[in-house]
């Protein structure tokens, strides 16, 4: 009884399995069967069996029109920007002209008799001039905008109206040579400055629009680190955007920047100036300070130093921005001010008068008094941004030029509403 379980076990399976074999045979020649008559039908041939043949129905033909994908790493593409924008970047080095200075002993007894003098051989040692020489007073970066030699930089990299800027390139060719360099125009708006050295057929990089970028996007920084190593590269992201920052430090006068780019790449003494570049090499900003922090830096956008460039190139100067007026005086509210004076909201500004008379909170005749704000109203909103202490009223107000019309929600005289005012300029 047992074998003969065993013979009909292993017959069902010898069976079952010639049976599903049987079953995908026919199903793979239905398929190649379709497929060959509906290439027939497309030819606009019926079907006959005197043109068939099994041979071209079996036979499995190559897949046509196949493209290879190449696959791109983010480090491969670092790579291949920094050998593209390289070149462009230049060292800028500051020198000028100090009194050179020379020590000579002299003999504080004069010309006494009998050469008493000389029998002590006393002398004092004293300092003079002996004409000037010149020295290295400080060093930047830049980098080329045009083929005929216009270069983008810091403001305070040529900050010294006295000194001489030598701009050493860096292109295959001419990798050292320095030339000197015309300071054409500093930025009255900005910390930027337009160079010009007399060469043509130069490499030179594009700006791409600085206003598109996104949070988290790489940014690549090239500069003359530390005065010292040229073209040094550092790659990090874009941390932040809009920053406002004071700067100042090695003796410069200490400047209010705002609207810049945050990155944690390495900005170093000496990078100032250089190009932000973005994955395509292109730029979206110009080095400008850092942190007293690790891994906080910022850069002017790419388009303040584009329009610089386009001004300087049209008008041979840079026209200083007319700033958005709104004529309010204000205080930040905050929800220790909102617990003090019972006032609806913990954010916002508050339209008030100063301590002096003349200190109005309204000016008279201004777009604010056009539009009808008085005081103690609440600005609570520009644009549908919220005033608070991340953002200032007078941070929003900076980001629109004089002539822009924009919707404020105010709170005035119990009621939330929206106003348009138009801004004028200082």
């Amino acid at each position: 009884m047992g074998k003969l379980l065993g013979v009909i076990l292993i017959s069902l399976i010898i069976g079952g399995s010639l049976f599903y074999s049987g079953t995908q045979a026919v199903t793979w020649c239905s398929a190649k069967y379709k497929a060959y008559t509906e290439k027939l039908s497309k030819k606009e041939k019926r079907f006959n069996w005197r043109n068939f043949s099994l041979r071209e129905l079996l036979q499995t033909k190559p897949q046509q029109n196949v493209q290879p994908v190449k696959v791109v790493s983010e480090q491969s593409q670092v790579i291949e920007v920094v050998k593209k924008a390289s070149p462009a970047v230049v060292s800028i080095v500051a020198s000028a002209e100090v009194p050179k200075f020379e020590t000579y002993y002299e003999d504080p007894f004069g010309d006494l008799p009998g050469g008493f003098g000389d029998f002590f051989n006393f002398r004092v040692p004293q300092r003079r001039q002996n004409g000037t020489e010149e020295v290295k007073i400080g060093a930047g970066t830049g980098f080329l905008v045009s083929a005929d030699g216009y270069i983008v930089t810091n403001g305070h990299v040529v900050s010294d109206k006295n000194a001489k800027y030598v701009v050493y390139l860096n292109t295959e060719d001419s990798r050292g040579e320095k030339i000197e360099a015309k300071v054409l125009a500093r930025d009255p708006n900005t910390d930027l400055a337009i160079l010009k050295i007399d060469r043509d057929n130069l490499p030179y990089l594009q700006f791409s629009d600085s206003g598109k970028l996104q949070v988290g996007q790489t940014a690549i920084t090239i500069g003359y680190a530390l005065g010292e190593f040229d073209n040094t590269v550092s790659k990090g992201v874009v941390s932040g955007l809009s920053r406002t920052i004071t700067a100042g430090g090695w003796g410069m006068r200490s400047e209010k920047l705002k609207n810049l780019i945050q990155t944690d790449a390495a900005i170093n003494p000496g990078n100032s100036g250089g190009p932000m570049l973005d994955i395509e090499g292109n730029v979206i900003g110009v080095n400008v300070a850092m942190a007293n922090a690790e891994n906080i830096g910022f850069a002017i956008p790419g388009n303040d130093a584009k329009r610089a460039f386009e001004e300087v190139k049209q008008n041979g100067k840079i026209a200083k921005i007319k700033k958005a007026f709104l004529g309010v005086r204000y205080i930040p509210i905050d929800k220790e001010m909102q617990k003090k004076n019972n006032l609806p909201y913990d954010y916002g500004a508050l339209i008030i008068r100063g301590e002096k008379m003349s200190d109005l909170a309204v000016t008279p005749g201004s777009p604010a008094d056009k539009a009808g704000l008085v005081e103690n109203d609440i600005i609570l909103e520009v644009n549908g941004k919220r005033v608070n202490s991340r953002n200032q009223l007078a941070d929003l107000i900076s980001k629109y030029k004089a002539g822009d019309k924009i919707k404020l929600k105010i709170y005035h005289k119990g009621k939330e509403k929206e106003i348009e005012v138009q801004l004028g300029d200082i």
